[in-house]
This record gives structure tokens, C-alpha cells and sequence, in this order.
């Protein structure tokens, strides 16, 4: 599942390259994703501008001119695509992939005098699309409520993190970082790699923390998932940005689906391992991370 990082790359895609643009059309061959009704989806959207596209968790939200929000979540396989009148053969290339050929759901837009197709491939159709009339309503949605805090906001500081550490001693620190309740937008990828630098071991619980081991926890969240942004997210298997092409994060990696390499870190003969806590795999090394 496209986590913060892939999520944050598409919203910053999709501000530079439809902001403003006018929805003239909508087609789907998959209903089942649009959570209103499909014939008040299309008319509620039609002829709206596009007004700002934003990001809440792994949410992306696009704001229309008249306060209609337009949720887009990814889910498992999904990746929004771009597609201009006039592509170039880089792009192409990319779109011929077989990975960006699950089309499910198509928004003509117009900006000025050009037309571009915004398209949501999903191979396995777990997306999900649903329009609010406003973003007060949005906010008021039962999963929106639960969301935790945002790890790239300025005011998340290492005195809040420890606070949240602090409220649970007993949990595990890799459930912590998964807990959306808690910090919104991290996922399997990037807790395995903040937990491999910060050397904490993925059975370990809070309280046997260090206040160090607290500190980098801390202090790998915020440097992995801004350099993942960076390098426009981690495309393990469907994700792709919005011109069809893979992100870099994948290159760089250090355990997450390395099970069996030998460890990366500089004088460390460890081997990288798989282990599953609560039915989700963690990729450590059992040289390093104790």
C-alpha cells in the first residue's frame, strides 16, 4: 500500500499539473469504489475546478472551487496517472506498462485551452473515491476522526513523540509507528527501515526503550520519510507516480524485502530477517538491531 511518502509525491504531482484545471467528464467500470452514489458523484463534480490537492495520512484530497472535497484513497495497488494531449516517448514508455493498464476510473479535465485525462489504475480495484459536500463533513467521517498526528508537521517535535511513547509502555514500538491512531501515514516499508537505523530490534517494547534509542526513533522518522519524498517514494511493486514512472526510495533501501542479504551497515556481518508480528512482516537485521 502507497504509504505518506508515495501519497505526498502524487499530491505535490497533482498541484503543479491540475490545480485549476475544469472537470468536464467522469468515467468508471467500477461503481463498487465510489462510495456515493455514482449518477450524484458525476453531476456534483461536473463543471468544479480544481482548487488545491492535499494530504491527510495516506488520504488524497481534492478540493473544488465550490468547498466539495474529493477523497482518493490508494488502497493496496491503486496509482493515479496523468495524461496530457501531448505525451512525451519517456512518458509513453512508462504508461505501456503493464502495471499502469488497470484503469478503472477517468477524469477529463480542461485547463485553458488543453485536455487531460487524470486515470486511477488499480489492479486489484480496492480504491476507493468518495465526494463531501464540504470539509467539515469530511473531518467528521468516523476514519478521518481517528487519525493520529501528521510526522512531518512542524509542531511534532521529540517532546510530543516521547509523550505518545510514554501513554504506552507495554506496546510494541514497531505497533507504535504502525498505529495510524497514533501517527498518521507510516506503513510496513518505512517502519522497518526507521527501526533498522535507529538499531531497535522489532519485538521490543516501549518501555525498554532508551531515552537515545527514543531520540533516534525520533529523529529517523522525520529524515527517512522526507528523504523518501524526496526520491518520490518506494515502488516495491504497483506504486508509480503520476507519470506512470517508479519512485527511487526502493534503490537505497536497507532491510525491507532483504530477507536473507547480508546486512548494509558498515562493519556489521548480520544477516537481514523476516519475522511477522501480528500477521505483519518486519524486515530487521539480527546483527544489529537489539
Amino acid at each position: 500500500m502507497p504509504e505518506l511518502p508515495e501519497v505526498q509525491t502524487v499530491v505535490d504531482d497533482l498541484n503543479k499539473k491540475i490545480k485549476g484545471s475544469l472537470i468536464v467528464d467522469f468515467w468508471t467500470d467500477w461503481a463498487k469504489s465510489i462510495k456515493n452514489q455514482l449518477a450524484f458523484f458525476k453531476r456534483k463534480i461536473k463543471n468544479k475546478k480544481i482548487a488545491v490537492v492535499k494530504r491527510r495520512a495516506k488520504n488524497i484530497l481534492i478540493y473544488l472551487d465550490d468547498g466539495q472535497v474529493m477523497l482518493v484513497h490508494l488502497k493496496m495497488t491503486g496509482h493515479l496517472l496523468l495524461k496530457r494531449e501531448k505525451v512525451s516517448k519517456k512518458d509513453q514508455e512508462f504508461f505501456k506498462e503493464r502495471v499502469n493498464q488497470y484503469i478503472h476510473h477517468v477524469w477529463t479535465l480542461k485547463k485553458g485551452k488543453s485536455e487531460m485525462k487524470l486515470e486511477f489504475s488499480d489492479l486489484r480495484k480496492f480504491g476507493k473515491i468518495q465526494l463531501f459536500k464540504n470539509e467539515e463533513e469530511l473531518f467528521k467521517e468516523k476514519n478521518f476522526v481517528a487519525l493520529g498526528t501528521e510526522p512531518l508537521d512542524e509542531g511534532f517535535d521529540f517532546k510530543k513523540f516521547e509523550e505518545f511513547l510514554n501513554k504506552k509502555p507495554k506496546m510494541l514500538v514497531r505497533n507504535f509507528l504502525l498505529s495510524q491512531k497514533i501517527i498518521a501515514g507510516i506503513g510496513n516499508i518505512y517502519v522497518s527501515e526507521i527501526m533498522f537505523e535507529a538499531r531497535v530490534h522489532p519485538g521490543r517494547i516501549i518501555k525498554s526503550l532508551s531515552k537515545k534509542e527514543k531520540k533516534d526513533l525520533f529523529k529517523f522518522t522525520k529524515k527517512i520519510l522526507k528523504k523518501a519524498i524526496e526520491l518520490r517514494g518506494t515502488s516495491d511493486s504497483d506504486y508509480r507516480d503520476t507519470t506512470g514512472a517508479p519512485g527511487g526510495f526502493q534503490k537505497i533501501l536497507k532491510v525491507y524485502n532483504r530477507e536473507k542479504e547480508k546486512c548494509k551497515r558498515k562493519g556489521c556481518n548480520g544477516i537481514v530477517k523476516r519475522e511477522k508480528f501480528n500477521q505483519r512482516s518486519a524486515y530487521f537485521c539480527e546483527g544489529c538491531q537489539k
